[in-house]
């Protein structure tokens, strides 16, 4: 089981998932952040508990009116900042598995 440290409203919470679901739970706690953020970015400070009851009723709005209209779903605009973290962390998984081709190269090249 993977574990996978996220931070909503500049707070870290730690959360086990399956293995290879880490991308797609940073993904969505990126998501709740925003709305975080979009909440508390007029008000000084908001109690953790309301919060979470805002962001979750945010949400809950969001998939009903989704559901009203399901074809709103798929005319949406294509989220960027998913399509820039998953390169992110493609980007860095290519660039671990180039240090660990060059480490196994430079170990063969020394035979």
């Amino acid at each position: 089981m993977a574990q996978v440290t996220i931070t909503i409203n500049n707070r870290e919470y730690g959360v086990a998932c399956e293995d290879g679901q880490e991308v797609r739970i940073i993904q969505l706690s990126r998501m709740l952040d925003e709305k975080a953020k979009l909440l508390t970015a007029n008000s000084q400070q908001v109690n953790e508990n309301m919060l979470l009851a805002m962001v979750g009723l945010l949400l809950a709005d969001e998939l009903t009116e989704l559901k009203k209209n399901p074809s709103a779903a798929n005319s949406a605009p294509v989220d960027n900042s998913r399509i820039r973290e998953i390169d992110a962390v493609t980007a860095e998984n290519l660039q671990n598995l180039t240090k660990k081709i060059k480490s196994v190269a430079s170990i063969l090249e020394s035979l």
